[in-house]
């Protein structure tokens, strides 16, 4: 088979970076309906097929995520067959790497696919999704601990919602692990200097 070279600075760059991984997807998600009527699967022999199915999941695990090395000796090592039977079947309109193409990561130049990079976006989103979701929980549930703490001792600012912010904030910016009482009370003295110094210059631009 003949290898054409390109270099990284003509080809298109692959959105995803070495830093970004899946490692907690324990699987992959395959649209089957467009699998079943797909070219590759209606006109590919069953090895290329194999193959073909084996080199996406691969990729799954490769840097970046999606992606395969475009060294043909160890593709072949990869898929546990014969380098030169697999450059051959890499010559057939319907081979293992069938609509792969070479892209630039970052310097070096890999193999992504389309299908593949497509259901890489969704599953992104997903768990982008779901940590703005378990994000969004957790400030709820913190600040609930807080303002029923705050309301132990000072009932009228546990009903003030800027102050819990602000106090829930200063913690943050302190790096307080652990909500003490004793942190608590510092925050709390924190907010009142916090407004004493607004209400005297209010006063001060209202003369």
């Amino acid at each position: 088979m003949t290898v054409q070279l390109a270099r990284a600075d003509d080809l298109d760059e692959y959105p995803l970076s070495a830093d970004e991984r899946l490692d907690s997807h324990y699987f992959m998600p395959w649209e089957r309906r467009r699998w079943l009527n797909c070219d590759m699967r209606l006109k590919g022999t069953a090895e290329c097929r194999a193959l073909y199915f084996d080199l996406i999941n691969i990729s799954y695990d490769q840097s970046p995520v999606g992606t395969l090395p475009t060294d043909m000796a160890v593709l072949a090592k990869m898929l546990f067959v014969d380098r030169g039977h697999f450059e051959q079947l890499c010559r057939l309109e319907f081979g293992p790497l069938h609509k792969w193409r070479r892209v630039s990561c970052e310097g070096e130049v890999r193999f992504m696919h389309p299908m593949v990079l497509r259901s890489l976006h969704d599953a992104i989103s997903r768990r982008e999704d779901h940590r703005a979701r378990s994000d969004a929980a957790n400030t709820k549930k913190r600040l609930q601990r807080l303002r029923s703490v705050i309301g132990g001792q000072w009932t009228e600012l546990a009903k003030n919602d800027a102050c819990i912010l602000w106090v829930d904030e200063w913690l943050q910016e302190q790096g307080c692990e652990y909500r003490t009482s004793s942190w608590v009370e510092r925050a709390v003295s924190a907010w009142h200097n916090h407004s004493f110094s607004i209400e005297r210059m209010r006063k001060m631009d209202a003369r």
